[in-house]
């Protein structure tokens, strides 16, 4: 049986990269899945590839109206909704002193408070399901230093992760976060970044970098029934970075 069979999953940012393939995971697993992006050719695009089981609602993460209205869409659509992966994020890469207000405001807003926003929507959905899972997606820079603003965002991530698993268990809602390293994305796999990222997997225990279905697997692991007794944790693909 597929292991997602059943299943109606949120997932943000998955036009493209890590979230379209944790969108065609789900889909091959059973679920049925919306997909929200604010990029919407390739978020239609995608979901037009994905089949019936899928459905692309255009959503601006940051708005408290536009989650409410991919839920009462996903539930329109597919029913109560069981799955929420909280995928969206940017990165930035700035000093201190080089970063504005509004730059670190705007990163705050997309990685931070949009993982808040989703969870607080997602609640009341997964409560009439009868439980649930949510997968913040955080980083290996949620536990160690990076840059400013995408370190401090994905540090929040993981503690808001354990808040809300806390909140939640009576609900039978379990809350988890992934903590990726680097991944072999398109836009870091790009001709004028590619060296630099095949020499810096060096630096990396197993030698290379992550491809996006390896983080994949373990998202839909924590989405499905074998993560039962798994909440409040973090689980790290990283390819070793963070234990060195």
């Amino acid at each position: 049986m597929a292991r997602l069979e059943g299943k109606v999953a949120i997932i943000t940012g998955a036009a493209q990269g890590m979230g379209a393939a944790h969108a065609k995971k789900f889909i091959e697993e059973g679920a049925k899945v919306i997909l929200t992006d604010l990029n919407e050719e390739k978020g239609q695009a995608l979901a037009a590839e994905l089949g019936e089981n899928a459905l692309f609602i255009k959503q601006n993460v940051t708005s408290e109206a536009d989650w409410a209205n991919v839920v009462t869409e996903a539930e329109a659509a597919f029913g109560p909704v069981n799955v929420l992966v909280n995928n969206a994020g940017i990165t930035m890469a700035k000093s201190i002193l080089q970063t504005t207000e509004e730059e670190y405001r705007r990163i705050v807003d997309i990685n931070q408070v949009s993982v808040f926003l989703g969870m607080k929507a997602i609640i009341p959905s997964m409560q009439k399901a009868g439980g649930g899972s949510i997968v913040n997606i955080s980083s290996m820079n949620g536990l160690v230093a990076g840059a400013i603003g995408y370190t401090d965002t994905k540090f929040a991530v993981r503690g808001m992760t354990k808040s809300a698993a806390i909140e939640c268990a009576h609900y039978g809602i379990r809350v988890n976060s992934v903590h990726p390293g680097v991944i072999a994305t398109p836009m870091i796999m790009q001709e004028d970044t590619k060296a630099a990222v095949e020499a810096f997997a060096q630096h990396i225990p197993l030698k290379r970098v992550a491809e996006s279905e390896e983080v994949s697997n373990m998202v839909l692991f924590l989405a499905s029934d074998d993560s039962s007794y798994s909440t409040g944790s973090e689980f790290v693909v990283d390819g070793g970075m963070t234990a060195q």
